[in-house]
């Protein structure tokens, strides 16, 4: 289930809210002992994270299919997507194990689909919350923060004072919609975040240590079929980034310019177009009037996104009908 990006309901004491955690969505089935981890887009991350097996004897050998967010939290608690993308691309068990150690990650569930082959995705919000806090006891490596029912404000305050990235509301009485973006669920942001899939890349500047390189990266958005563009992003890139990305562009690049409508003469000047096939996460002030990023900072790669997932999103206006 994914949220619509919205405003703070009208009708706060309808809905719960939580806190909206940045890191990597992960859908845990723990079973015959063991916990295996999916990415939203369905890849296995199992191995990434073995910091997390422990879970499983909280369970005294039940069954279950939890949904979450991994993260990786900083002194003060927060989240840091940055520190976390050390972790998302690593597949050599001995790297892991050393990072695991050093710097292991939190699973903030908020949520449970099934206990011991029952199918819970049908029942109220509420009552799948209150089961999740019966069944899951904080632990070293995982915790199931606290939703509030109602003063989604206060939250929001409280949210936007610690410099997280937002709050979630989920609608009281609503069921879990399996593979669906619902406004049952909606995104509160106090900070632009957007996920935007890489069309492109123009060369760096004669100048500079970008010379020879990316100089920025074109991204944009689906609308359909069509991959809509959102503008370019050079901000935020490292060079250890860059020699990822421009390794993974020697590999996918194409003659045909896959944004539908292409943009203008200007913005394809040095471009060199790719596969729609990478996701990235940019933080950015706003949108302009003709839909292009304003102010984008590169956040990193989101391997564990559907290219095809991603959507331009907007605020939409309260219903809470």
């Amino acid at each position: 289930m994914r949220a619509v990006l919205g405003e703070m309901p009208h009708d706060e004491s309808a809905w719960a809210f939580e806190v909206k955690w940045d890191g990597v969505r992960a859908l845990g089935s723990i079973a015959d002992d063991e916990l295996e981890l999916a990415s939203s887009n369905g890849k296995d991350i199992s191995i990434r994270y073995p910091e997390l097996t422990g879970i499983v004897e909280q369970l005294h050998g039940h069954s279950a299919l939890l949904d979450g967010e991994v993260v990786r939290l900083d002194g003060n608690g927060r989240p840091d997507f940055g520190a976390l993308q050390a972790r998302m691309h690593l597949t050599r068990p001995a790297e892991i194990a050393k990072l695991a150690a050093a710097a292991p990650v939190t699973w903030v569930l908020f949520d449970l689909l099934a206990f011991d082959g029952t199918d819970a995705t049908g029942l109220p919000y509420e009552d799948r919350r209150r089961l999740l806090e019966q069944l899951i006891e904080p632990g070293p490596y995982w915790q199931v923060p606290r939703a509030e029912i109602g003063d989604g404000t206060a939250l929001l305050d409280v949210v936007r004072e610690r410099g997280l990235e937002g709050v979630m509301a989920k609608r009281l009485g609503s069921p879990y919609a399996v593979g669906k973006r619902s406004p049952s669920w909606r995104k509160i942001k106090v900070r632009q975040h957007q996920e935007l899939v890489v069309g492109g890349w123009r060369r760096g500047r004669d100048s500079g240590n970008r010379a020879g390189t990316i100089g920025a990266l074109l991204v944009g958005s689906y609308d359909g079929d069509r991959l809509v563009y959102a503008g370019r992003v050079g901000s935020g890139l490292t060079q250890a980034d860059l020699r990822r990305l421009q390794a993974h562009f020697a590999e996918h690049t194409v003659d045909a310019c896959p944004f539908d409508p292409p943009p203008t003469r200007a913005e394809q000047a040095d471009a060199v177009w790719v596969e729609p096939d990478l996701v990235v996460e940019v933080a950015f002030t706003e949108w302009s009037h003709d839909d292009r990023l304003r102010h984008p900072v590169y956040l990193g790669v989101r391997d564990d996104k559907d290219p095809r997932s991603v959507v331009h999103e907007r605020v939409r206006p309260p219903n809470d009908r």
